[in-house]
Formats: C-alpha cells, sequence, structure tokens
C-alpha cells in the first residue's frame, strides 16, 4: 500500500540517519515509490530546513538526528505508565494544533473527549500569544495541544496556564532533571531564555461549561536557519540534555498535565501558587508590565491566589490580569 506524501516523508526521515547513508533506491523500494519520487521527498524535506547530505553513489544521510515521533512508539510508554486509555494522536504536518482541537470542539459532526493531545512534527501556521508566529520546523520540537472540558465556566480558568506552566516544570524535572523558572503568564525559561510557550484557548460560557484549548511549543533541536527569525533569547533541550525521546516527553507531559489540571479542578491555584512563585523567573527584580498602551513598573513579587502578577509599587502591592498583558525584566 503506498503512503500518503506526509507519511511518506515521516517514513523517510526515520530511516535516514546521521551514521550511515541509505541509497535513494532502497528508500523507494522500502516505501513502494519512484526514486523520483524520493528525491523529490527529500528536496521538501530540505526546504523545511533539515539538513539532509547527498552523495553521489552513496545516497542520503542526516547531519542531525531528529527526535520523531512515532503513534506506535508512544503507546507502549503510556501503557508502561498509565492504566487509563491512551488519547495522544500524532499528524505528521497540520497548520496548527491548537486549531484543528478547536475545530473539533465547534464541529458537530466531531466527538472529542476530554483529555484528547494532538501532536505533530510540523505546524504551517504554529502561533503564539498575541497573534506572534510560533517557529514550527518540521521534526525539530514538540508542537502539542491538550483539549480540556471545564465544567466551573472562563472565569474560573483564567489561572489555568499558572497550572501548565507548572506541568512542563514537572515533566522536565522527571525526565531530565532540569531547573526551570516560569514567566508570567506563560513562558518556560532557562538560565533567561525561553525553551517553550503556552497558548491557552477558550471557547464556552463565563459561567457555564467551556472548553480549552492548552498548547505547547517546546524546542527540542531548533535548527540554525529557524533561529535566525527567533527575535529573542532562546534555547532547546538539546543544549541541555542528550537522548531526547519526544514520544516519552509526549507522554510524560499529559501525565503531569492530568494531574495538575485536577489539582486545579479541585483547588485552584491554592496548592500550586507557593510553588510557582519559588520558581519565578522574575523573583524581585524590577520589571515593566504594558497591555501596548500602558505601561507599569515594579519590583515582581509573584503571583496571588487567582493567578495575577504582583508588583510591587512605592511599598504596595498591586496585582494585574490580563491575556494581552507583557512582562519584561529591566536593566
Amino acid at each position: 500500500m503506498v503512503k500518503a506524501p506526509a507519511g511518506n516523508k515521516l517514513a523517510i526521515l526515520s530511516a535516514l540517519s546521521r551514521d550511515h547513508f541509505i541509497s535513494g533506491q532502497v528508500l523507494g523500494e522500502t516505501l513502494g515509490i519512484s526514486r523520483a519520487a524520493v528525491s523529490k521527498h527529500i528536496k521538501s524535506l530540505q526546504e523545511m530546513g533539515i539538513d539532509i547530505f547527498k552523495v553521489t553513489g552513496k545516497g542520503y544521510r542526516l547531519n542531525h538526528s531528529l527526535p520523531l515521533l512515532n503513534q506506535n512508539k508512544i503507546l507502549p510508554v503510556w501503557q508502561a505508565l498509565s492504566d487509563s486509555p491512551c488519547n495522544i494522536e500524532v499528524q505528521p504536518i497540520i497548520d496548527s494544533t491548537n486549531s484543528e482541537l478547536m475545530r473539533r470542539i465547534q464541529s458537530p459532526d466531531s466527538y472529542i473527549r476530554s483529555g484528547q493531545v494532538l501532536v505533530a512534527e510540523m505546524q504551517q501556521a504554529g502561533r503564539g500569544r498575541r497573534g506572534r508566529q510560533w517557529q514550527s520546523p518540521f521534526g525539530a520540537n514538540l508542537y502539542y495541544s491538550y483539549y480540556w472540558r471545564f465544567d466551573e465556566g472562563m472565569q474560573a480558568a483564567m489561572g489555568v496556564s499558572i497550572a501548565v506552566g507548572l506541568a512542563v516544570y514537572d515533566a522536565l524535572q522527571a525526565l531530565y532533571d532540569l531547573d526551570v523558572q516560569l514567566k508570567w503568564p506563560n513562558d518556560i525559561y532557562i538560565n533567561e531564555q525561553k525553551l517553550a510557550g503556552i497558548l491557552v484557548e477558550l471557547d464556552g460560557q463565563m459561567e457555564g461549561p467551556c472548553h480549552l484549548v492548552i498548547g505547547i511549543g517546546l524546542n527540542v533541536a531548533m535548527p540554525a536557519g529557524a533561529a535566525k527569525q527567533i527575535d529573542q533569547a532562546w534555547t532547546d533541550l538539546s543544549q541541555h540534555v542528550s537522548n531526547i525521546d519526544k514520544n516519552q516527553l509526549a507522554v510524560v507531559l499529559t501525565l503531569c498535565l492530568h494531574k495538575r489540571l485536577s489539582m486545579y479542578q479541585r483547588n485552584g491555584l491554592a496548592d500550586m501558587v507557593a510553588q510557582w512563585n519559588e520558581l519565578n523567573a522574575f523573583r524581585n527584580q524590577v520589571v515593566s508590565l504594558s497591555t501596548g498602551q500602558r505601561q507599569w513598573r515594579g519590583v515582581c513579587e509573584g503571583i496571588d491566589a487567582q493567578g495575577g502578577i504582583v508588583l510591587r509599587q512605592d511599598g504596595e502591592c498591586k496585582s494585574y490580569y490580563g491575556g494581552e498583558i507583557s512582562l519584561r525584566k529591566e536593566g
């Protein structure tokens, strides 16, 4: 059976290695496609920023190994860690994992269960906070979205990004013993460099049942070409740990999210504020807070019980809320 083009790209990447060459003929025979089709897929992968060598008489080889997702590898990892059904779905290429889950929520013909996860190897229209583009090169990073139905309403869900940040911290601690910091309201840092971002989108009622799509973009092995387009200090997992398995990362992140969202459903942020404040990337530092039209300056004291950022200004502490607020360290 001939695979779909996106599936062929994944199969080619899975077959390629940084340690040895593989010929176009062997790739074509394995996939049941022509050598010309193999060459076309290789060119397409190179245009996506993947560094693939070609040597006449030898074939193709990767410059750097890519930690790829695989549905068949995710399931045994899940079963080793959880008794519940695995709801992680892998898509090779998609416009946006968040957008796809939102479409399923809003479609009368689509059934989606709370806890459904969608991960992809590439996003063609990845989105960050405030409408920014999220760099999403093929196979390089983790593009992840989680659907959660929350019956307490949109108003009560305003602190969810705090719980999600702690879930990312939990996963990175469990897998890699990494000490990360959290930047309000939705970023994960290592040594003042951005490792991951969170985008929570809501659909529903202010005080009734609502749907949340929790998007997480986590830099794993960012290629140099994509890195040139990032306009802030950044880092990726490959700079801090080796032998990264994205399948294991997706599973552990999902289980950590389950746990933190269950805590949030029971008690809101009551059991998480103190820990978040310990991990605050700007703890006791002078920061500026901006909505684009107004700006405030003060010492960052952390978050309050509702997840708002607390600034100390002229000896008084004041909390600020809002999805479009930008927080930056001064100096």
